[in-house]
């Protein structure tokens, strides 16, 4: 789906071709539950819930403004399979069913707990990680390595055509470390 699809305002949005990076990596089944957290506008949700129309997509976002708009993008898209959780994850993750993927946009400096709370709720989950900053990267590289785990690791960096005059020149936009872990494609978690 194309940036402009969706509604904006001054929350972050992941980007169309990180999204579907991302989305590509968290090995699809229509039926999974799936954790969007740090969701911002929810572009990351709704192409999620539209992947999984079986399925259901909780998206974390702790920013009333952000809320908000993941609601209005699921309107806009005609997805009825969202459920927005305001709050600071993985406090907001209790009551929840168990995610069988979860994709972390943002963690609001609470990465491994998040993790930490991710894996006790099940041990084979998929995890998407999306990173801008060399700090976090190191600490989740540090993370999966401490638990023996084997992340598969991909910079993305993306330049877009911009008009200047009557040329065009390539606008680099932030690059973005894309980390996935775990899962095995068979999802059997018990949710009841």
């Amino acid at each position: 789906m194309r940036d402009d699809d969706f509604i904006r305002g001054n929350i972050p949005m992941t980007k169309s071709e990180i999204r579907a990076i991302s989305l590509s990596k968290l090995l699809w089944k229509k039926n999974l539950i799936v954790y969007d957290i740090g969701a911002g506008t929810g572009s990351v949700s709704v192409e999620a819930a539209l992947a999984v129309p079986a399925g259901r997509v909780f998206a974390f976002e702790y920013r009333e403004e952000g809320c908000n708009l993941i609601r209005r993008n699921a309107k806009k898209f005609g997805v009825g399979n969202i459920t927005v959780v305001r709050g600071m994850a993985p406090e907001t993750f209790q009551g929840l069913p168990v995610p069988d993927c979860a994709l972390i946009g943002g963690s609001g400096g609470f990465l491994e707990e998040i993790m930490d709370r991710l894996f006790v709720m099940n041990p084979e989950i998929r995890l998407v990680l999306n990173i801008i900053s060399l700090e976090t990267l190191a600490r989740a590289v540090s993370y999966f390595e401490n638990r023996g785990l084997e992340a598969e690791i991909v910079s993305v960096t993306v330049a877009k055509a911009e008009k200047a005059g009557k040329y065009h020149l390539m606008k680099g936009q932030n690059p973005v470390y894309v980390i996935s872990v775990g899962g095995t494609g068979q999802f059997h978690v018990d949710r009841r």
